[in-house]
Order: C-alpha cells, then structure tokens, then sequence
C-alpha cells in the first residue's frame, strides 16, 4: 500500500521540543526532510539520520539529511540496528501509528538509549471528536490522510498513548495538544459531554481529550 503523500513542510511543535544542541537526531518516517531542514538550520553541526520507508521520499530526504536509510525499521536486524546508536534524539513525526508493533520498536530503541537521550513524539488522536461522531453514524471510512489514514495500523487516545510509552520504559516529561480551528467542533462536544456522563466517565475530560488532532509528546527513559 502506498505511504502517507510525502510532506513539504515540518511540524512546528516537534520542531520546538528539539533541544538546539542535539548531536545526533534519527528521524523515522522523515518523508521529504523537511523537519531536518528546518533543525540544521538552527545547529548545522547535528548528524541528522532519516529512515524512510517509501524510496522515493527518501531520495527527497537526502538532499536536507546527514544521511538517509531506506527500509522498514521493524525489519531491520540486530547489526543495522545498532548503528543509529549512539543518539540523543529520536523523532516520530506521525509515524507510530503506522507501524505494527510500536511496543516493541521503543523497547528495543530503550535498550539502546543513554539515560539522556529523548524521543518525540507526534501521534494522531483517535479519540478527535470528528472521529467520535463518524463512529456515531457509522460513516468511519478511510482516507488517504489525516486521521483516518488508510495506512493507519494501531489508534490512540491520550490515555493509551502514555501507556504505550510508560509500557516500552519511558516516561512522558513534556506534551502538548495540536488544535486547529474546526468550525463544525461545538456542535458535537456537547453529545460528547453527554455520553461521558452516561458512562461514569469525567465529562471535562472527555471534552478536552476530544478536540487535539494530534499530541506532541517527549519521553524519557525511566
């Protein structure tokens, strides 16, 4: 199937979370190096490697990268693995979603890791209450982007995506919600307030984990 259409532009919020005295950044699913782009021009001396899945993204890549590996991550052995080590920083910019076992791609990346070294994160929420209103009616259909990518394997919401990172040895230091101005939003949170109550569940927060798109995370080793 093919991948997400590649990206001309970075994501601004991982951007910010990027410490400006990164000495090696890997990026997975760096697209068209955009984020890369972006970093070296704020510390041109950082080794910035991208994994890209798609070859053709990853010729792109090259021209803003250190370097670019071309494959599946999930796939790669031991002795490939280990040569994106040692590093201070990986990047997931939309990308965990995409794989079959995230669990296991941080954990081995956890074994590796120093104590100060970070991963960012960019996810898609599935609890958007775009989403929730789709279920609603029965119209969940995919897409070929956005929060119902067709190349889309695993779904979080704000709850299970901590979990996937305190599960895999990290723990999440600093986060943020992407919200963006969607003019149909208030006309669903209320049903959503609703069906929070009808469950025992905390209406506010069912609310508030309703309207981000994505969560910008970074996580630490325990």
């Amino acid at each position: 199937m093919k991948q997400t259409p590649i990206h001309a532009s970075h994501n601004p919020d991982i951007l910010k979370m990027m410490p400006n005295n990164l000495k090696r950044v890997v990026e997975v699913g760096c697209s068209s190096g955009a984020l890369a782009k972006a970093y070296r021009s704020l510390n041109p001396d950082c080794r910035y490697t991208g994994i890209e899945i798609d070859g053709e993204f990853a010729e792109v890549a090259r021209q803003h990268c250190s370097e670019v590996v071309s494959g599946n991550i999930e796939e790669y052995d031991d002795e490939k693995f280990r040569t994106f080590f040692p590093s201070d920083c990986w990047i997931f910019g939309d990308v965990l979603e995409h794989l079959y076992d995230p669990w296991a791609l941080l954990k081995r990346i956890r074994s590796h890791l120093t104590a100060d070294a970070q991963i960012i994160a960019c996810i898609p929420n599935a609890q958007h209450w775009s989403v929730q209103a789709l279920l609603n009616c029965g119209q969940f259909r995919y897409q070929d982007q956005g929060l119902l990518d067709r190349t889309h394997i695993r779904w979080f919401t704000r709850i299970t995506m901590i979990e996937l990172f305190e599960s895999s040895g990290f723990k999440i230091i600093e986060g943020t919600p992407r919200v963006f101005d969607e003019p149909n939003r208030e006309k669903i949170l209320p049903s959503i307030r609703a069906m929070a109550l009808a469950s025992g569940a905390d209406p506010q927060q069912a609310v508030d984990d309703a309207i981000p798109v994505q969560w910008v995370v970074k996580a630490v080793p325990k």
